[in-house]
């Protein structure tokens, strides 16, 4: 049985549903929440390693539930769900035509919202494919290229995610970067949960960053501005380099106040999660223009570390 559902990635946060595959005919099938099982009594991940990450992304919206209360996190995932899933996190409303699935085709409007945002790039249209891992690591490079752009090169997409650090490497024993290993919805869980918690700091980042920008003045050949308070859970800081070499900094909630003759051109702001010690935020200002380049660390810069051993 398949439910027609148009534009399910966005409907389902504003609703409240569960979704799970049906069993019988590998489409996508739409319950009320409330006959769902509640999360607490979820017995098949009460010991599993993705729990968290199965509890947070049920709470926010981004992954489903079967009918009958249970995640199966064992499962393999189908392309359908790991794309509606990255639907959902990104909160995508606008649509673009997908006319590789025909008019009223149950995951139709959840496709086009992903197609829009580039999520389907070089992605061989498929909603009941079994996806690999190589396959998972695509869709999510494609999704999360406007924030974090494109690979590193040299590696295939699961290589480059195992770098990042957002893709567990293959059991011991195996190559690490073995491509062609079985996404479960557990795994997907785990990946999709470091998307959304990403996509949170980073939006953070940039609130911040906008509001740094907004304290800075020169006058009288004086830089004054202001270090946001910002949040406990996040270190802020602003820096310039004196002449002479060295750093002086500025952290969350200090006032700046520094002769531009004194010290290089340039100020940086940056933002670091004290909880993982990634970098949500990198901005460097030019002085006097206080012109801004955004220095986000991008897949790209990342470290390349490790063989395919």
């Amino acid at each position: 049985m398949k439910t027609l559902w148009k534009g399910l990635g966005t409907i389902l946060m504003m609703v409240g549903i569960t979704v799970g595959q049906s069993i019988w005919g590998g489409g996508w099938t739409v319950y009320p929440a409330a006959a769902a099982q509640p999360l607490q009594t979820m017995t098949d991940i009460a010991a599993h390693p993705a729990r968290e990450s199965i509890l947070l992304g049920l709470q926010k919206g981004f992954i489903w539930k079967y009918p009958d209360g249970r995640f199966y996190p064992d499962k393999q995932i189908v392309q359908s769900q790991f794309v509606a899933s990255l639907v959902a996190i990104r909160g995508i409303k606008e649509t673009a035509p997908v006319p590789e699935l025909p008019a009223g085709h149950w995951a139709k409007g959840t496709y086009e919202r992903a197609k829009k945002a580039g999520i389907l790039t070089d992605i061989k249209i498929d909603p009941n494919k079994l996806l690999t891992k190589e396959e998972a690591a695509q869709l999510v490079f494609n999704a999360w290229k406007p924030y974090r752009g494109v690979k590193m090169n040299g590696y295939t997409n699961t290589g480059a995610l195992i770098t990042w650090g957002w893709m567990d490497p293959a059991p011991a024993g195996q190559p690490k970067f073995r491509e062609d290993l079985p996404v479960t919805r557990g795994d997907a869980a785990k990946m999709l949960a470091y998307l959304w918690k990403d996509k949170g700091q980073l939006e953070l980042g940039a609130k911040w960053a906008e509001e740094f920008e907004k304290s800075l003045i020169i006058k009288n050949g004086v830089l004054k501005g202001k270090v946001p308070t910002g949040s406990n859970d996040f270190a802020i800081m602003a820096s310039v380099i004196p002449i002479n070499n060295g750093m002086r900094g500025f952290l969350n909630g200090e006032l700046i106040n520094v002769k531009i003759s004194e010290y290089k051109p340039f100020i940086v702001f940056s933002i670091r999660s004290k909880s993982d010690s990634s970098n949500v935020g990198l901005y460097q200002y030019s002085i006097p223009s206080l012109d801004k380049e955004n220095r986000t660390i991008q897949f790209s810069s990342a470290k390349l570390g490790g063989n395919n051993e």
